[in-house]
């Protein structure tokens, strides 16, 4: 009898190591999902603001900046989607208007996502005027995302996921890039008003 309980323990155990072996380990967290999911929306919103230039009058450096930030944002926006449909995640529509924070108490913008109003300011803005405000909440907005990348980064384990490191870092570099390409045009258009 002894002998038939330990032949079923010794082949148990290999086997369940076995199963623990083949059940796939999560390589991302919740953190993760809520970051991706989060630069849909975020990305969304500044494509609407940068889909706005040619026909609000923007100068041709600015038109020329918002094209690269609508094809990069786009891609990034198609990246996310992606990811979360192949990890079995709930994926948000792109709506620049899909910008509440889920999981709080009360509703709380993204960080760097235009208020309606600013968004309304920004739409009513015409020429040198746009380009300026254009800029200013171009920044802001970057600003956010750069936010939304440290806090993700802040998170214990989270961003391990080769994927989504790649991700965050290439929102980091990218934004803050154009943030100094955005400040360098800003300050060019303020010197040439005065």
């Amino acid at each position: 009898m002894r002998r038939r309980i330990a032949l079923a323990l010794a082949l148990a155990v290999p086997v369940a190591g076995a199963a623990t072996a083949q059940t796939p380990k999560k390589s991302y967290t919740p953190a993760d999902v809520h970051f991706v999911a989060g630069m849909i929306g975020h990305h969304a919103q500044a494509i609407q603001m940068a889909g706005w230039a040619p026909s609000h009058g923007a100068n041709p450096s600015v038109r020329v900046l918002c094209e690269r930030i609508v094809v990069a944002q786009n891609d990034e926006i198609v990246f996310a989607q992606r990811w979360l449909r192949e990890h079995g995640e709930y994926v948000p529509p792109a709506d620049p208007r899909g910008h509440i924070m889920q999981g709080m108490d009360h509703p709380m913008l993204m960080p760097g996502m235009l208020t309606p109003e600013q968004m309304a300011q920004l739409d009513s803005a015409r020429g040198p005027q746009f380009d300026r405000l254009f800029l200013t909440f171009m920044i802001q907005h970057h600003q956010g995302a750069i936010t939304m990348v440290q806090q993700l980064l802040a998170v214990p384990g989270a961003a391990q996921d080769g994927p989504i490191f790649r991700f965050a870092s290439d929102v980091n570099a990218d934004q803050t890039t154009e943030i100094n390409r955005m400040t360098l045009m800003l300050d060019d258009l303020k010197r040439s008003s005065q």
